[in-house]
């Protein structure tokens, strides 16, 4: 990517790219990276989607009376405890991806407070590890005769605008072989692709969030206090200021939808029709629109894979009806897409009805928007709150961390990250912003209401169908 960069640059200014005002690391959330004392990585890298920690999370979740999700980095370390494996007591430091490279090019053994909160819990108030859960795993290791606490390995926390350590000349050198790149380049504290969505659609005041919607789709709504209790269905993280952020993280969207679609393409081109795939999407999504508000009785669940929301094991697409449900294409259409966000919809209603957490905006990215209109006044419906859609989001967590870098050198001496985002980078941006429609909120609640009641056909999908 540098090197791309550095052409680019060489052709259009005709000038060689030396320095730039900062740099920012991101990445993958999560996982597990050990190095031992001389800097050696001890196992292959363990990303997020390496499920195997499902039992030390749960441990962790009774220990510390706090829902840790299998993916984050204290389960991945503690289910290597659990499994006895003989390079847990070499570990010197664990850290995640984008603070090995950020570690690579800096030196600097640090991260992101949002990213942190991925690694371990973090804090709110004091934007550390929490102090009584770090006492808790100290003792876990005690007992385990690792000869290490949990913060001599973690990588220490730092929040947006923080330095965050210079590009060394070896880091220079990594980057730039031909040896144009100087040393010195200040660097923002790595973050994840979370917490750069967060930044990418100004979603990091309390009650503002965004939802990231492709192939899975994941909810942050920011809170304005913690919640009663610890719920298996949303993960508490941070946005990269600290403040806390309710996750909810579904395993499916888009997948089952595209391959309706792709049928529908299928069915075209028997006819000697060729509609292109834009225009597919948009005629089948538009006649979606048509449809009951409740999708006339019919339900759908995108289950391509397993959903840990709604507690289905694997994945076992279904489109179900009854001998009354009103069966047309627009309600087939409808059904399909209420699915794309029916499992989001159930953890949400958890923070907005339970806990009644208040949520001002939504703000919208990812494929599912693309169509006008559709994708959005229906998100909108699920979550009875306005949805707006910004250009700027679909440039994704890399604009985002290139935010958090300028930030670092541009911000004033009291100026805020939600107040830089305001007042100098979405000030005068293009936006569509779309307020629920009363009928379809009803409509989606009733297909919510059946939705739910159903789940259990799906879960005997799973032991029924090999």
């Amino acid at each position: 990517m540098y090197a791309k960069l550095k052409r680019d640059v060489k052709e259009k200014y005709g000038v060689t790219l030396k320095k730039t005002g900062a740099i920012g690391i991101s990445a993958m959330m999560h996982g597990y990276l050990v190095f031992d004392q001389n800097d050696r990585l001890l196992v292959p890298f363990r990303t997020w989607r390496n499920n195997n920690a499902a039992e030390a999370a749960e441990r962790l979740t009774e220990i510390f009376n706090y829902h840790i999700p299998a993916r984050w980095s204290v389960a991945h370390l503690y289910q290597a405890i659990l499994n006895q494996e003989p390079h847990v007591k070499e570990i010197a430091f664990q850290t995640t991806l984008e603070g090995y490279v950020h570690w690579l090019l800096t030196g600097k053994k640090v991260i992101g407070v949002g990213e942190a909160s991925g690694m371990f819990p973090v804090d709110p108030k004091t934007r550390r590890y929490d102090a009584e859960m770090i006492k808790a795993f100290d003792g876990i290791l005690a007992v385990n005769g690792i000869p290490f606490g949990t913060e001599q390995i973690f990588p220490e926390i730092l929040v947006a605008g923080e330095n965050a350590g210079a590009l060394t000349e070896k880091g220079a050198k990594f980057l730039d072989p031909d040896g144009d790149l100087e040393s010195g380049i200040p660097f923002c504290p790595p973050e994840g692709d979370a917490g750069t969505g967060m930044v990418a659609t100004n979603s990091i005041k309390p009650r503002t969030g965004n939802v990231s919607a492709g192939t899975s789709v994941f909810a942050m709504i920011v809170l304005e206090k913690e919640l009663s209790k610890p719920y298996p269905e949303i993960d508490l993280v941070t946005t990269p200021v600290g403040d806390l952020v309710g996750m909810v993280h579904c395993n499916n969207c888009t997948s089952d939808l595209n391959a309706w679609v792709n049928v529908f393409g299928e069915f075209a081109a028997l006819t000697g029709v060729d509609i292109p795939k834009w225009k597919l999407y948009d005629m089948l999504y538009f006649e979606g629109e048509k449809g009951d508000k409740d999708c006339g009785g019919l339900i759908s669940y995108n289950y391509v894979s397993g959903e840990n929301i709604t507690e289905v094991d694997a994945g076992r697409p279904l489109f179900v009806r009854t001998p009354e449900s009103k069966f047309t294409l627009a309600n087939m259409m409808r059904a399909h897409l209420y699915s794309a966000f029916g499992a989001l919809k159930v953890g949400c209603d958890i923070m907005l009805k339970e806990e009644g957490v208040k949520l001002d905006r939504i703000t919208g990215h990812g494929g599912i928007f693309k169509t006008e209109r559709v994708g959005q006044s229906f998100l909108a419906a699920a979550l009875n709150v306005p949805v707006t859609l910004m250009k700027t989001a679909g440039e994704g967590g890399a604009w985002g961390m290139a935010v958090l870098a300028n930030f670092l050198v541009q911000k004033g001496k009291l100026e805020t990250l939600a107040d830089y985002l305001e007042n100098k980078v979405f000030a005068g941006q293009e936006g569509v912003t779309l307020a629920p429609d009363p009928e379809d909120e009803k409509g989606f609640e009733a297909f919510t209401k059946r939705y739910k009641k159903g789940l259990p056909i799906v879960r005997q999908a799973v032991k029924s169908m090999d």
